[in-house]
């Protein structure tokens, strides 16, 4: 099989998974669109060295020992991740990455027009105990 056959798939995969993660909101979907970014280099690197153990006399299969240790990377980071997705939606209510940056960067208003004159509900709530 020719090199440009997995080579042209990782580069989709990899794209696929790139405008996952510039484009999706939720939290888990840019997860999932990272282990598609990583399963891309993986399938290259796994390519390459099957293509270059060919010419070599020697084949040490590195390619393959470090996709090893990128799944083993991969499946300690999406523990993690998953976890921290799953304790922010626990205190936050939401796992949508934009109301995440905006409540942590202290932008509370979802107006579009940006006015600042409607209350939330924890501003209601005060105004009517001091009342």
């Amino acid at each position: 099989m020719h090199l440009a056959y997995p080579a042209v798939l990782s580069a989709l995969l990899f794209c696929t998974g790139l405008y996952g993660v510039l484009a999706r909101r939720n939290a888990i979907l840019v997860l999932m669109s990272v282990e598609l970014m990583l399963n891309a280099v993986n399938l290259n690197l796994v390519a390459f060295d099957v293509w270059l153990s060919k010419a070599a006399q020697d084949t040490l299969h590195s390619g393959q020992a470090l996709t090893l240790f990128i799944i083993a990377i991969a499946a300690a980071e999406i523990g993690i991740g998953l976890a921290i997705v799953l304790a922010v939606y626990r205190n936050r209510g939401t796992s949508d990455i934009d109301k995440l940056r905006d409540s942590a960067e202290g932008h509370e208003s979802d107006d579009p027009d940006g006015d600042t004159d409607t209350l939330t509900a924890e501003e209601t709530g005060k105004a009517e105990a001091t009342a």
